[in-house]
């Protein structure tokens, strides 16, 4: 069943980050099980080579690839479907409007805009009608919701036809609040709570990214209501094993 599916299904998953621009790294990760990687062009160093290299390697592991944008542009929309990316997480999606136009990228006309090109995920200008008809069985389109606006519009951004699910982004949003980095603020949480009740009414997949890879707080937002996950990131989960095991090899050796 493709990812598309699934999320439409409401079905929980759990996906995971990718920033450092190794192929081998998602290709562990995608290994381990994950059911997508999101390919992070707006936290990271990773450039548009790096996240084709990377799509071709998750393609072989039967892995979705989901690329974060830097910015709500129709020409990186474009760029990083034609490499093969099986969607798109798009940050800062204030408005309808914003969502609109992200949708419209994905699509062709004449349910989108997006402009014809033969590259990757044509096969080079071998099956541009077969990717057409995969773009509607497959293509996700994720909206970041991470700005007080964007809580404020959150009914009808996800009324908008092609968002497939949600991911609420609470640092920048506790920031749009006035209140940055204080997630735990009342405010700020009532705020995510509004943005779960309105994924539940519309029938939209939900989530949020765990950050540190911590299982306790995985299976808190899994009970709130959130089903589609991302649980730590690759330099987070590296630093978190090397520690782990560090310390308890130094504890061992202290005490034989």
């Amino acid at each position: 069943m493709t990812l598309k599916s699934r999320l439409g299904r409401l079905e929980l998953t759990i996906g995971s980050w990718v920033t450092l621009g190794h192929s081998s790294i998602a290709e562990i990760m995608a290994a381990a099980g994950f059911d997508w990687l999101v390919l992070d062009m707006e936290h990271s160093v990773l450039e548009l080579s790096d996240v084709q290299a990377i799509i071709q390697v998750l393609d072989g592991q039967q892995c979705p690839a989901i690329v974060r944008l830097t910015s709500n542009h129709p020409d990186q929309i474009k760029r990083v479907m034609d490499a093969g990316a099986t969607g798109i997480m798009v940050p800062m999606i204030k408005s309808a409007a914003d969502a609109k136009a992200a949708v419209e990228s994905v699509y062709y006309p004449p349910r989108g805009q997006r402009g014809v090109g033969l590259a990757r995920a044509q096969g080079y200008g071998t099956s541009f009608q077969a990717y057409r008809q995969w773009l509607d069985d497959n293509a996700v389109i994720v909206v970041m919701i991470e700005h007080v606006d964007a809580v404020k519009a959150i009914d009808q951004i996800l009324a908008v036809p092609g968002i497939d699910a949600y991911i609420i982004g609470p640092s920048d949003l506790s920031g749009s609040m006035g209140r940055p980095g204080d997630l735990d603020h009342p405010e700020v949480q009532a705020a995510i709570a509004q943005v779960l009740e309105a994924g539940r009414r519309a029938g939209k997949a939900g989530g949020i990214h765990v950050i540190e890879p911590d299982l306790q707080a995985l299976q808190q937002r899994i009970q709130a209501g959130f089903n589609f996950l991302g649980y730590g990131l690759d330099i987070r989960i590296l630093d978190a094993i090397c520690r782990s095991h560090l310390q308890t090899i130094r504890a061992t050796l202290k005490n034989p």
